[in-house]
């Protein structure tokens, strides 16, 4: 009688590190089906076969973009991002915005001198003081979001 089998970890390893393939099933390379190595789960491993497809075995976008499943301008677009960062580029990067775009460092230096100088200043106060200072227009909520973070940090 066999050993029972280990539960599979890497889906659980994939999920948390943001490298899920979410087109799986679209991946219809031989190497891919049925393998030990190679999983259609790894995002990162099927787009670097992909390309060294390409590059070291000369097979033609076209074909190489059908069998892994993606669009050529996906092809493409994981080329360059490989040539520019290495295997890093190949990880999924999200999309939008990366952070407060309004409250800046300056902005926030701004926001803790103002309430360093008036205690009990609140999110509306500081709304209107930034205002008047730089000429900008944030909501009493993005101030709001920028103290917790500051304080978090500071813990």
């Amino acid at each position: 009688m066999a050993p029972p089998s280990k539960p599979d970890s890497k889906p659980l390893s994939l999920a948390e590190s943001g490298t899920v393939n979410p087109h799986a099933q679209d991946v219809q390379d031989a190497a891919f089906i049925d393998s030990d190595f190679f999983d259609p789960r790894d995002l990162v491993q099927v787009r670097y076969e992909m390309l060294r497809r390409v590059r070291t075995e000369g097979q033609t976008i076209v074909d190489i973009a059908t069998r892994f499943g993606v669009s050529r301008p996906t092809f493409y677009k994981a080329q360059a991002d490989f040539e520019r960062e290495g295997l890093a580029g190949l990880l999924p990067v999200k999309r939008g915005p990366h952070g407060p775009h309004k409250i800046t460092d300056e902005v926030m230096a701004f926001i803790e001198a103002a309430r360093a100088q008036e205690e009990g200043l609140d999110a509306q106060g500081l709304v209107e003081r930034i205002a008047q200072h730089f000429g900008l227009a944030v909501h009493r909520r993005t101030v709001e979001r920028a103290l917790a973070r500051s304080k978090k940090k500071r813990r």
